[in-house]
């Protein structure tokens, strides 16, 4: 029995199937499909032709599936060379993104006024940026869009070679710490937390070259927010310190420091900082006192609507499971993006494991599955990861080692 049934778990993908769903159509626990793909578990013969028969292959096909010959040293190399090929991508698009930061850095300052060479368009790049960030939120898988964002990197890199005024920069500087920006969310939702961190680094320098501040106060807390994912407090803090400073030289209109404030909150929820952090939570809610455009929907999307969930995180956190509860379920009501819902999920999962009930943990554990499933998302996984140490006092029940196991082969790629 193998480890791991990739060539299974690839084919039901393929046809379309969450582990839900097949299992639903089974007439078997998701936690079955689940073991059935760690390798922890065979079909029954009876389960086999309907199986089969539901994968689309042949009842021989599907043992090839379930326990493929092993391979050959020449045909090791396929699956290495599609990883190659993968981070080979990403490696290409940062290196876009630190050429695109040395352009910024070399042309900082520079005389540029005497040259009449033409200026690229940042009304162009402005709207392509905005198109990106609406494909990004609208996209169930979010590593879809990276590909588009890969080319579009490539066109401001280009654009910073060939500008040659001082007027013609700041706009592309602008434009490029946007797109650093959701370069960034899409590395972070597939958990390459370095190379988000390093998107956010130049996003936050391309912003203060352009004087964005708004902008150069969210490029901050973003990179914040990897070290609070990290449980990294301690560095975290004095970030969201200097984006907040930042952000009061910034449109006061805008839900920027509201923001930044709701990141300061899980912070000091992190370091066992009630009051404070229902301080931070306050201040976050004063966004509903703004008005006119607050958010732009791209790298500013904060308007209070995900309040509920952050103040549910904050409570867990705390140790406060009563206080968490009220305010997942009210988000979990509301939310409506899958990568939200399925994270709302995995939290109350794990309130579910403080109190011991077993089959809350499951069900909301496995909708939560189904969704990282569906959609590939990292942050999703992370928040299921999260719930493990909670499930420790519960391994004797075999659901929950089932479930364990399958958090724990949740690998999101981009």
């Amino acid at each position: 029995m193998s480890s791991k049934r990739n060539l299974f778990a690839r084919r039901r993908r393929e046809l379309g199937y969450s582990q839900e769903r097949l299992a639903a159509d089974l007439g078997v626990a998701t936690s079955t499909v689940t073991r059935w793909e760690c390798g922890h578990a065979d079909p029954q013969p009876q389960q086999r032709p309907k199986l089969a028969a539901l994968l689309k292959v042949t009842t021989s096909e599907l043992d090839g599936l379930l326990n493929p010959p092993p391979k050959s040293p020449v045909r090791q190399t396929i699956p290495s060379s599609i990883d190659e090929s993968d981070d080979m991508k990403r490696r290409e698009a940062l290196g876009l993104i630190a050429a695109t930061g040395a352009l910024i850095t070399l042309t900082s300052g520079a005389n540029t006024a005497a040259s009449a060479a033409p200026t690229p368009s940042p009304d162009a790049d402005s709207l392509m940026n905005a198109h990106l960030w609406q494909a990004f939120s609208s996209a169930r898988n979010k590593q879809a869009v990276y590909p588009l964002v890969r080319h579009q990197l490539g066109v401001l890199t280009a654009g910073l070679r060939s500008v040659t005024s001082d007027s013609g920069r700041k706009p592309l500087c602008e434009s490029a710490a946007d797109l650093y920006q959701l370069a960034g969310e899409i590395l972070f939702d597939a958990n390459h937390y370095t190379d988000a961190a390093q998107c956010y680094t130049l996003a936050a320098a391309a912003a203060r070259e352009a004087s964005k501040y708004d902008l150069w106060a969210c490029a901050l807390t973003r990179h914040a927010f990897i070290e609070l994912s990290e449980r990294r407090f301690a560095t975290a803090e004095p970030i969201l310190a200097a984006a907040s400073r930042i952000a009061l030289r910034g449109d006061e209109q805008l839900s920027t420091r509201h923001w930044i404030a709701v990141v300061q909150a899980q912070v000091y929820a992190g370091v066992g900082q009630l009051k404070s952090c229902e301080r931070a939570l306050a201040e976050a809610e004063q966004v509903a006192g703004l008005s006119g455009p607050i958010q732009n929907g791209g790298w500013l999307r904060f308007d209070g609507t995900r309040l509920a969930e952050e103040r549910g995180t904050c409570y867990l956190a705390l140790g406060r499971p009563d206080l968490a509860e009220k305010s997942l379920l009210n988000a979990l009501e509301i939310s409506r993006s899958p990568r939200r819902r399925g994270a709302v999920l995995a939290e109350l999962a794990t309130l579910n494991a403080h109190s011991g009930d077993i089959e809350q943990v499951i069900h909301f554990s496995e909708a939560s599955m189904a969704l990282a499933d569906e959609t590939g998302s990292g942050y999703i996984a992370k928040k299921l990861d999260g719930l493990k140490p909670h499930l420790a006092p519960l391994m004797r029940d075999s659901r929950i080692a089932a479930l364990h196991d399958h958090i724990s082969a949740l690998q999101p790629t981009i």
